[in-house]
């Protein structure tokens, strides 16, 4: 039988290593703890109403699962979507996509929502509240010009318009209605900005990620007339050159997925 002196010896390395703050439970908890979940942004494999969340994940530096529903080319049919509104996956968007599905486990509708939530995530939104307001009303301004586009009603979808009809609206659009929104829109800003190159302030916000996504992320067909109906736009210009040069958004914007939209 040992002695006790013996014994004591033998436990002595524990009960010194026990003595230690926390030894033993931060080795137990490196163990247990599991991995930190993602966010992950559920779209069509298209830039469409998600690519401004896109971009605003790739100004904020998130690792985020870019989870995406194949299209048909031939026929714009997406059975990954079909799947996913019938599993109920998509009810927080009233059954469409986007959603963000939070690395708490929670699940957003609604793309502008989204934007909101990560704008102010990655510190985009001012730093009062009176900020975020100013901010978001830039970023409804920009809103306002693409529902004014939509109502003009040129697009290759409206119906009960002729060709003509059509391009004699998609003319007046660019040459007239657009340019006048647009020069408003840069005389709101003369009131917000303090430095070149930002909507508010003298630091990227949200306000300067969706003036991007409105004068820089529109149909390829539609570049060049945006481009001339914001030519005078000279502060408007600035912001959407200042994100598109963001290393972050530049990075994302030579490497993302080639896309039929």
């Amino acid at each position: 039988m040992k002695s006790l002196a013996t014994t004591s010896l033998l436990l002595l390395p524990i009960l010194l290593l026990s003595s230690l703050p926390g030894t033993f439970a931060l080795a137990a908890s490196a163990q247990s703890q599991p991995a930190k979940s993602k966010l992950r942004l559920q779209y069509f494999d298209i830039r469409g109403v998600a690519e401004t969340c896109r971009i605003l994940l790739a100004l904020g530096g998130e690792e985020y699962d870019d989870a995406r529903y194949k299209i048909d080319p031939a026929t714009f049919n997406s059975p990954e979507f079909l799947e996913a509104k019938k599993n109920g996956d998509l009810k927080m968007n009233l059954n469409r996509a986007p959603i963000l599905v939070t690395d708490t486990g929670r699940t957003i509708g609604q793309s502008k929502a989204i934007e909101r939530f990560l704008a102010r995530r990655f510190g985009l939104m001012g730093q009062t509240s009176e900020d975020e307001a100013i901010i978001d009303c830039i970023a409804e301004h920009c809103r306002d010009v693409k529902e004014a586009a939509r109502l003009k009603g040129f697009s290759k979808f409206t119906k009960n318009k002729t060709d003509e009809d059509k391009a004699r609206d998609r003319k007046e659009w660019f040459e007239v209605d657009m340019p006048k929104l647009l020069g408003s829109m840069e005389d709101a800003i003369s009131e917000t900005s303090t430095s070149p190159g930002f909507s508010f302030g003298s630091a990227p916000t949200y306000g300067d990620v969706v003036i991007w996504a409105l004068l820089r992320d529109c149909f390829a067909d539609d570049m060049e007339d945006t481009a001339k109906a914001a030519e005078n736009c000279k502060a408007l210009n600035a912001i959407a050159d200042q994100i598109a040069s963001n290393p972050r958004v530049s990075k994302w914007l030579n490497e993302r997925p080639k896309t039929i939209a």
